[in-house]
C-alpha cells in the first residue's frame, strides 16, 4: 500500500484506484508464489535429491579442435548487400588478423613423453580436443580440485567424487533389484502351490552364515573334552577378556593449538602428458603446438620431431645415425591416428583394454567410447616378397594365432565395444640418406589403411 500511496498525489482519481487494485492484488498472491515455487522446485529436483550436478560439457567441449574459426557471413545471390557484408569481413581479418594459438611443451627423454606445464595450456588442449592425460589424474587434469576438496578449501564435488557416488548407487540399485526379483519368484511359486509357507522359516535357520556354522562346531568339541567346565569359568573368562582390551587413553594437562594458514595457495604439481601421436598431430597437423628439447631452448621442427619419436618407439631407444624401419611403431600407430582424427573421432589410448586407440564420437565426457582399435601391419607390397630373408622378417611380424584373436574380442564384447582390425599397408624403405629433410606429406601418403569390423558369434543370438 505504500506504493500506492506515494503516488496518490501526483495521478488522477482512475489511476490511483488502478494502481491500489495491483497493489493489493500482488500482495495476496505473493504468499502463494512463495509457496508454491519451493514445491515445484522439489518435485523437479526429488529425483536427483543428493546428485552432483554435472557441468555444462556441450559449453565447455564446444570446439572440437584448439583451432579458431571465424565463419563468413551467408552469400546470398538475390541480394547485393551480402557481398559488401562478405568485403567487409574479409578486409576486417586483414587488418587486424586474430591471434591464433600457440601452445608449449617439452619432450622428456626418460619418459619417452611430452609434457605441458602451463595450466591455461593444459586446460586449453583437454577442453579443445581431449588430448592428453593428467599425470596425477586418470584422464583429466583434475588433481589441483581434488587436493583443494581434500583439505576442505572448496565445497563442490569433483568428477572423481560424482563417478564413486554414481557406482555405489548402481551397486545398490542392482541389490535392490536381485532382491525383488527373489521376492517374485518366491510369491509365483507359492501361488502355484510349489512351495509351502513353512519352508522359508524351516530353511531359515540352515541357511546360516559360514561363520556361525564354524563357530557353532568348533564350541562343540570344547564343551566335549572339559566336561567339568561351568558357565561361571566361562562368563569368568569372559570378562578377563574383556578387561584386557580396556585401553586407558591419558591427556596431557598442556593444550596446544596448531597453527592454521588460511588462504594457503597450493602449487599444481600436476602436469599434462601428450602421447607421442598426440603431440605430432598437433604440431605438424594442426600446426599450434611448439615442441622444445629437453634444453627449452630449442623448438624442434616437424621433421626433427618425426625423427625423434621414431627413435624412441624402439626400447631401447635408436641412435642418431640409426635410420627406423619403415614399420617402426610410431608410424604404425600415426597413421592410424591421423586417419581416424581426420574423420573427426577423438582418439584414445586403449591400453585399458587391451587394444591399441580407442575412439569416442565427442569425448570421454560424453559417452563411453564405441569402437576399440587394434593395430595390424599389412605387408602387401612386392618389396617384402623378394627375398627370404624379408619373408622371414613378415612372418614374424604377422605371428598372431587364433585364441589372441578371441581373447581380445571376447574382451571388447565384454564391455560393449566393437573391434575394429585397422590394417596399416607398410611400404618399401625410402631411399633418402636425411631423415630430417625428408617430406612428411609424402610419407604419410605412402601408408594406406583398411579397417575391418569383427563381431563375436554368439549362437543363441545368431539363429536365423
Amino acid at each position: 500500500m505504500s506504493y500506492g500511496n506515494a503516488l496518490q498525489p501526483v495521478v488522477d482519481d482512475g489511476a490511483l484506484v488502478l494502481q491500489r487494485f495491483m497493489s493489493s492484488l500482488m500482495a495476496s498472491s505473493a504468499p502463494d508464489s512463495k509457496t508454491g515455487r519451493p514445491e515445484k522446485a522439489a518435485s523437479q529436483n526429488g529425483g536427483t535429491k543428493g546428485r552432483h550436478r554435472r557441468p555444462n560439457y556441450k559449453h565447455i567441449h564446444q570446439f572440437p579442435l584448439p583451432i579458431t574459426v571465424h565463419p563468413l557471413p551467408p552469400l546470398i545471390p538475390h541480394n547485393p548487400l551480402s557481398l559488401l557484408s562478405i568485403a567487409l569481413s574479409y578486409l576486417t581479418f586483414y587488418i587486424s588478423p586474430p591471434h591464433p594459438i600457440r601452445c608449449s611443451a617439452y619432450f622428456d627423454t626418460s619418459t619417452s613423453s611430452i609434457h605441458v606445464t602451463d595450466p591455461k595450456t593444459i586446460r586449453l588442449l583437454w577442453e579443445m580436443g581431449f588430448f592428453g592425460k593428467g599425470s596425477l589424474s586418470r584422464s583429466e587434469p583434475s588433481w589441483l580440485e581434488r587436493e583443494k576438496k581434500r583439505r576442505g578449501l572448496i565445497g563442490q564435488s569433483t568428477s572423481e567424487e560424482a563417478t564413486g557416488m554414481r557406482r555405489v548407487e548402481r551397486r545398490e540399485f542392482k541389490l535392490e533389484r536381485a532382491r525383488k526379483e527373489k521376492e517374485a519368484i518366491t510369491e509365483q511359486l507359492r501361488a502355484e502351490g510349489k512351495l509351502v509357507d513353512g519352508a522359508a522359516t524351516e530353511n531359515g535357520p540352515q541357511d546360516a552364515p559360514p561363520q556361525e556354522e564354524e563357530l557353532t562346531q568348533d564350541s562343540l568339541p570344547s564343551q566335549e573334552q572339559k566336561p567339568g567346565s561351568t558357565l561361571s569359568q566361562t562368563d569368568g573368562l569372559a570378562d578377563k577378556k574383556a578387561a584386557s582390551r580396556i585401553k586407558s587413553v591419558r591427556f596431557s594437562p598442556t593444550v596446544e593449538v596448531a597453527d592454521i594458514i588460511d588462504n594457503v595457495e597450493i602449487e599444481d604439481e600436476e602436469h599434462l602428458q601428450l602421447s607421442s601421436e598426440d603431440a605430432f598431430f598437433l604440431s605438424y597437423g594442426l600446426g599450434v603446438l611448439d615442441v622444445y628439447d629437453d634444453t627449452g631452448n630449442t623448438v624442434l621442427q616437424p621433421q626433427s620431431l618425426l625423427t625423434l619419436l621414431r627413435q624412441h618407439s624402439y626400447f631401447p631407444p635408436l641412435g642418431p645415425s640409426t635410420i627406423p624401419q619403415p614399420d617402426d611403431l610410431f608410424m604404425i600407430s600415426y597413421v592410424a591416428y591421423h586417419h581416424f582424427r581426420s574423420l573427426g573421432w577423438v582418439v584414445r589410448s586403449g591400453v585399458k583394454f587391451g587394444v591399441d586407440l580407442l575412439l569416442y564420437n565427442k569425448g570421454p565426457v560424453f559417452s563411453h567410447a564405441e569402437f576399440a582399435v587394434n593395430l595390424l601391419p599389412s605387408y602387401s607390397h612386392p618389396y617384402w616378397k623378394e627375398t627370404e630373408e624379408r619373408r622371414k622378417y613378415v612372418a614374424t611380424k604377422l605371428n598372431r594365432t587364433w585364441w589372441w584373436l578371441h581373447c581380445i574380442n571376447r574382451v571388447q564384447a565384454q564391455v560393449k565395444k566393437s573391434l575394429i582390425l585397422c590394417f596399416v599397408e607398410i611400404p618399401p624403405p625410402l631411399t633418402e640418406n636425411k631423415p630430417d629433410e625428408q617430406d612428411i606429406g609424402k610419407l604419410l601418403k605412402s601408408y594406406e589403411v583398411r579397417e575391418l569390423a569383427v563381431k563375436r558369434w554368439v549362437p543363441n543370438r545368431s539363429r536365423d
